[in-house]
């Protein structure tokens, strides 16, 4: 018999990587993907939006900026203070709030909208996020996502690094949000209706060493596992993902262009 999944002590591991570096510096260049969900959503003005494991705040800045009733939510404090500088920068008045989103701390149908892009999907108990994001929204209101698929770069990426840093047994992979199949067993009863697009996001830097420079530095999880190695194994981790990168890239060798896949979701509430 399997023992259970100490999802507790996972969490905690993940809230300090995502804490490592500076996610913002890589967030920021994933704005036009909030953008798209918030058309998607077809947001409208003075709705309540809820932004799930907001990050620095891409859907919740889109959400704002149409208009709505932003409450953007991170168990970062860290990332959601950059998100908070850039929406004054622009003046726009959202409240942002420390919060878990396997335990969301709002009542039942609070919101008309919950939107999560490339957040939730990271969280290691796939059923009880899902369930608290259709707790928290209205019947008949909508939930966005925006997840990278199996094969994506970022799929791709996070099974290398797998490699050389083994996840926890039993654990979900976080790339199965961006298969409809997994969406659809998560929400079950509590979807009406489900319109799943397949999307891409076009990954641009100098090139794949560049890539893995900025990676290794701001973005948390490969910040950490770059930090377990020796030097010999950290080398050939980089080499490892200069690899990966230089076989999808598809702007020659003069710089690097990599398409990354996602699954853009919109979740009618039952």
């Amino acid at each position: 018999m399997n023992a259970p999944i100490d999802f507790a002590t996972i969490k905690t591991r993940q809230q300090m990587a995502w804490g490592t570096g500076d996610y913002a510096v890589i967030g920021t260049t994933l704005q036009i993907v909030g953008e798209s969900l918030a058309e998607a959503c077809d947001l409208k003005t003075d709705e309540r939006v809820l932004d799930v494991a907001a990050g620095n705040g891409n859907a919740t800045l889109a959400a704002a900026r149409r208009g709505s009733l932003v409450t953007s939510t991170d168990y970062v404090g860290s990332l959601l203070e950059r998100a908070a500088e850039r929406a004054r920068a622009e003046r726009l008045e959202v409240n942002f709030q420390i919060a878990d989103a396997e335990e969301l701390p709002f009542d039942d149908a609070t919101f008309d909208v919950v939107l999560s892009t490339f957040g939730v999907m990271f969280a290691p108990d796939h059923a009880r996020c899902a369930a608290e994001m259709a707790r928290v929204v209205r019947p008949g209101g909508r939930i966005g996502l925006a997840n990278w698929t199996p094969d994506s770069l970022i799929g791709r990426m996070f099974k290398v690094l797998g490699k050389f840093v083994p996840p926890p047994a039993g654990l979900q992979p976080p790339s199965l949000w961006g298969t409809e199949a997994h969406v659809r067993t998560l929400f079950g009863d509590s979807a009406s209706a489900v319109q799943a697009t397949p999307q891409h996001f076009a990954f641009r830097y100098r090139s794949a060493a560049h890539f893995v420079e900025v990676f290794r530095t701001w973005y948390g999880p490969v910040n950490k596992a770059f930090a377990a190695q020796t030097p010999e194994k950290a080398d050939e981790l980089a080499a490892e993902l200069m690899d990966l990168l230089n076989s999808l890239n598809r702007s020659g060798p003069s710089s690097l262009v990599v398409p990354s896949d996602y699954l853009e979701v919109v979740i009618t509430r039952s």
